[in-house]
């Protein structure tokens, strides 16, 4: 199953619409509550300029960027863990993706409502992170009541489990993540079943209106945002949900036109998917030739042999090793064969861990 970043926020912050405009796939946006019940999952394209720089220099017949999916997910309430809005559900839905995109509304609207009344988005925030955190301690808690049944076996491992789970358990207490717990490896791989809610790494997308896309500091609400998204090591990206879906009706020149005009160097929703892209612990490498440039999705510390897996089984089976040149090398050099008489291209082997832009040719023997 491909790695999913699932979009949160409470009612009528702007998910929906922003999630239309990354997957133009159309999913329901309305103005109340609950308009979107069943998740709706769409494949996005990454925004690579670096695939644009390689064509010039291969003159390839097409270019193929990578890609991953977003889950929109209907909005939460105050209460979820315990069932309000369809809560069960929904956290059911964040439960399975591996990040979360946290859509913050950042912008005053009387048209548009607010499940509680009024724009304070470090209030809703926190009602987000406290139901996940919520739920999560009542996992916990179950695990626990087991796991400390099974010390009387004598296996190590479970009181390992258990002083890693009352850990986890005391900061939930205290109301914060899990994903801010220090696990060693070993309580890693014992707990991973659990999927933890508020373990999952967190992106915030400050939801502005259109007439404040351009601002990258943001108003005073993104501002507040920026500081609780410092104190966790997350990141923020400010985006115009409203504005992006009429930039998702344009192509080509005309979409470069009007982003011109608007004064934005590129979407606010380029930023997202890469940020996105990046939260997930996703890396590109790229294969180059005539028929095509392509960009190839792995996760950090992917070796050789199991990146050319991602082209086809047989090359990870049958592999020798990996012509790899880096990008910039090959930019700079201003071709393959030059990069080559520069002493750029090098021959790896099985221990060779990718690098994000590396771009490479394997050899393999099936």
């Amino acid at each position: 199953m491909p790695l999913q970043a699932g979009i949160v926020g409470l009612p009528n912050v702007g998910k929906s619409t922003l999630f239309n405009a990354i997957t133009k796939a159309g999913a329901e946006a309305a103005n109340y509550p609950f308009c979107t019940i069943d998740p709706n999952v769409g494949v996005v394209e990454v925004p690579d300029p670096r695939l644009v720089k390689l064509a010039e220099i291969v003159h390839p017949k097409k270019i193929v960027p990578t890609a991953f999916e977003f889950v929109d997910i209907a909005g939460l309430v105050a209460g979820a863990s315990r069932g309000e809005g369809l809560g069960n559900k929904f956290l059911g839905h964040i439960r399975e993706v591996d990040a979360i995109v946290h859509v913050v509304r950042c912008f005053e609207n009387p048209d548009v409502t607010h499940v509680s009344g009024s724009v304070d988005p470090l209030r809703d925030i926190e009602v987000i992170e406290l139901e996940l955190i919520l739920a999560d301690l009542e996992s916990v808690q179950r695990r626990l009541d087991r796991t400390r049944k099974n010390l009387k076996s004598g296996d190590k491992k479970y009181a390992v489990e258990v002083a890693a789970l009352e850990r986890i358990e005391a900061t939930l207490g205290d109301g914060k993540p899990a994903r801010i717990v220090d696990l060693s490896d070993d309580e890693k791989v014992l707990l991973r079943d659990l999927h933890l809610l508020s373990n999952k790494p967190v992106l915030y997308a400050a939801n502005v209106a259109e007439d404040e896309a351009a601002n990258e500091d943001g108003n005073d609400f993104v501002k507040k945002v920026r500081e609780r998204a410092a104190s966790e090591g997350a990141e923020v990206v400010v985006v115009s949900a409203q504005l992006e879906s009429e930039i998702a009706e344009l192509e080509g020149e005309d979409k470069a036109v009007f982003l011109e005009e608007l004064g934005l160097v590129e979407s606010g929703l380029d930023r997202l998917i890469r940020a996105a892209y990046d939260l997930l612990g996703l890396r590109t490498y790229f294969t180059a030739g005539e028929p095509e440039v392509r960009a190839w999705t792995i996760r950090t510390g992917t070796k050789a042999p199991q990146a050319a897996g991602v082209i086809h089984t047989d090359f990870e089976k049958g592999f020798i090793r990996a012509e790899v040149v880096a990008y910039a090398d090959l930019i700079g050099t201003g071709s393959y064969n030059a990069a080559r008489e520069a002493g750029k291209v090098r021959l790896e082997g099985k221990d060779y861990v990718v690098q994000d832009g590396d771009v490479m040719h394997f050899r393999f023997n099936v």
